[in-house]
């Protein structure tokens, strides 16, 4: 877990404990997940709004006909209840052509109104998929053209989040939300002109119970908020000790703590089971408490609307329409409360989205590529600081002659790896310039000069595809040829020729089958068949053993010759033959020269090599 990750995981955590309820089980985890939904409060929802409208807008035509289906919805909604009283109407009238007229345009209303229903279901999961799908493609392409800086500053996690979490969260709420917000909104403004229409006594008497219905729905929200987010941390605290056990299952039975875990286990699960009893009697309790203050409306709109047919106010049939009419005004407002929490979350999604996408790209500047390229590079008062005030590198000089071997040693931040991300472009230096065959790289085009440079991290990376593809990234152009001389000069023929499939073999999670001497073969022949000029080995050999170090360094011979060559390493067993042995401390260069007169100047070098040699860790 890297470091960022790490922190954010105990930010959680302790958050998390902070609103665990007092009879929260006292056990310790150190990754907490909670499964309850989060409602997230916007920083500017206004312009968010506007952003987000951008993407409505390259769907005009799904926008406009959900809008109208909306429309139509709401207006058959509003018609029918006042056909219906009409129908009773004609019933105690005994105008039975009427009766049948009305009949049949009541039938017709209702199934308009299941059409338009289902029209404005499909059209809202088209327009949220169309909408999602650009901001998607938008994310992606900007994640494609992010700088190392901002990728080096944010967690994979928090930036995988905003494509998947996010994003879902937008999706949800434009495909589920905003038909029934607007329907809402549309209902109430009809619902209560017509109410004011038929009678506006009745109508304010009625308003008590939907005012009624508000005041309960808002504290038992708050209630409910409560109940069900203690459920989700105790869902969540059981769901990570789940997790923790089952993946250090090793190291349970290892130190036979078989009988503990089982008792955490059951403590936790214990609390969950109390706190989702809570959790399901208050929520059952939601739905009969709303039906009796509904009922309540009933008797109301009964008693006085009878009142009033008495004295000649109103109808029977207006009595019908108003219940109904009572009912359909206060579901939209139930309905636009349980949905403001879901809007407020994916509008804050949404930030996060276009805090994301507003980001400046990677510095694309430079035009110039060098015809011949030799491979000479030189580092001119190099001064570099990740952070402001934080200076990494101090007035850093170096010069690499083209096919010279250049190892760079060192402690621990000492600004080794430092160099290759400069010499990468992966970060702009603060002052001073780096040159190659006497031109700045800032003058090269970025893709020219990666393309001319490969690199082969410590930590090895493959795709989930071929064999043949992870070779080929390289160098896509490639034929099979070049695909396989370069396998055999980074020795890695051997063990995929003894493959089923040969080049062919799928690696499945990344080429988790193999061995990680066998995946680090396979990073090597993928720089062999990109044939740079220069190469970077970044702790090519540090986390193999003896044996497949040997291999990897016969393959590493192979791919330096002829090829100006920076070399970061720990084990300086593996540097020894380096023309030029750079030792770096605390971002300066203190020693230079090639091993034999390092040793004899029993400096830096010298101390590290010793210990080494002694067996301590530098």
């Amino acid at each position: 877990m890297d470091k960022v990750t790490k922190e954010m995981t105990e930010k959680v955590t302790e958050e998390i404990g902070k609103r665990t309820s007092d009879n929260a089980p006292k056990i310790e985890l150190r990754r907490q997940s909670t499964m309850g939904q989060t409602v997230e409060n916007p920083k500017n929802m206004g312009e968010t709004l506007g952003k987000l409208l951008r993407y409505f807008t390259q769907s005009k035509g799904l926008l406009i006909g959900l809008l109208l289906a909306v429309v139509a919805v709401t207006i058959t909604s509003l018609l029918a209840p006042a056909l219906q009283g009409m129908v009773i109407d004609t019933i105690q009238e005994r105008s039975w052509h009427s009766f049948q007229t009305l009949l049949i345009l009541l039938l017709i209303t209702y199934v308009f109104h299941g059409a338009f229903t289902l029209a404005q279901s499909l059209l809202a999961a088209r327009l949220s998929q169309s909408i999602v799908r650009h901001m998607r493609y938008d994310l992606f392409r900007k994640i494609d053209h992010l700088p190392i800086s901002y990728l080096d500053m944010h967690s994979n996690g928090d930036v995988m989040s905003r494509m998947t979490n996010d994003i879902e969260n937008i999706s949800n709420t434009v495909s589920q939300s905003i038909g029934s917000l607007i329907s809402g909104v549309l209902t109430m403004i009809g619902t209560i002109a017509i109410m004011f229409w038929y009678c506006w006594q009745l109508t304010m008497i009625t308003m008590i119970t939907v005012v009624l219905t508000v005041i309960v729905t808002q504290q038992m929200s708050k209630i409910m908020r409560s109940v069900y987010r203690k459920r989700a941390n105790a869902l969540g605290r059981l769901n990570g000790h789940s997790e923790e056990m089952i993946s250090g299952y090793r190291t349970v039975l290892a130190y036979n703590r078989q009988e503990r875990t089982k008792a955490e286990f059951q403590e936790l699960s214990d609390w969950l089971t109390t706190e989702g009893i809570r959790a399901e009697i208050l929520g059952g309790t939601m739905g009969p408490l709303m039906n009796a203050i509904s009922n309540l409306g009933f008797v109301i709109v009964a008693a006085f609307g009878g009142y009033f047919a008495l004295k000649g106010l109103i109808t029977i049939g207006v009595i019908s329409a108003f219940i109904i009419y009572a009912k359909q005004f206060s579901r939209p407002i139930n309905e636009i409360a349980q949905l403001f929490g879901s809007v407020q979350t994916a509008i804050a999604g949404a930030e996060r989205v276009f805090d994301l996408l507003e980001q400046p790209d990677e510095d694309d500047s430079g035009s110039e590529i060098i015809e011949d390229m030799k491979g000479n590079i030189s580092f001119r008062h190099v001064n570099f600081s990740y952070l402001p005030g934080k200076q990494v590198l101090y007035d850093f000089n170096l010069d690499v002659k083209s096919g010279q071997k250049i190892a760079l040693v060192g402690a621990t931040g000492s600004g080794k790896t430092t160099v290759v991300n400069l010499l990468m472009r992966f970060y702009p230096v603060d002052s001073g310039e780096i040159l190659i065959d006497g031109k700045n790289i800032m003058d090269l085009q970025r893709d020219w000069l990666r393309h001319n440079t490969a690199i082969v991290l410590q930590d090895t990376v493959l795709f989930s595809d071929t064999i043949e593809n992870n070779i080929k990234y390289g160098n896509p152009h490639a034929d099979d040829a070049s695909m396989i001389q370069a396998a055999q000069t980074s020795n890695c023929a051997y063990f995929i020729e003894r493959m089923k499939d040969k080049y062919q073999t799928f690696l499945k999670q990344a080429g988790a089958s193999l061995s990680h001497g066998q995946r680090q073969l396979l990073n090597i022949s993928r720089a062999v068949i990109a044939d740079p000029r220069i190469l970077i080995l970044d702790e090519a050999t540090s986390s193999v053993d003896t044996r497949t170090e040997q291999n990897i360094q016969d393959a590493l011979v192979n791919l330096m010759k002829n090829r100006t060559s920076l070399i970061i390493a720990h084990r300086l067993s593996t540097i020894q033959d380096a023309d030029v042995i750079v030792v770096m401390d605390k971002g300066r260069v203190v020693e230079t020269g090639n091993h034999e007169e390092l040793i004899e100047k029993q400096g830096s070098y010298y101390s590290l090599y010793m210990s080494q040699f002694a067996g301590n860790k530098t």
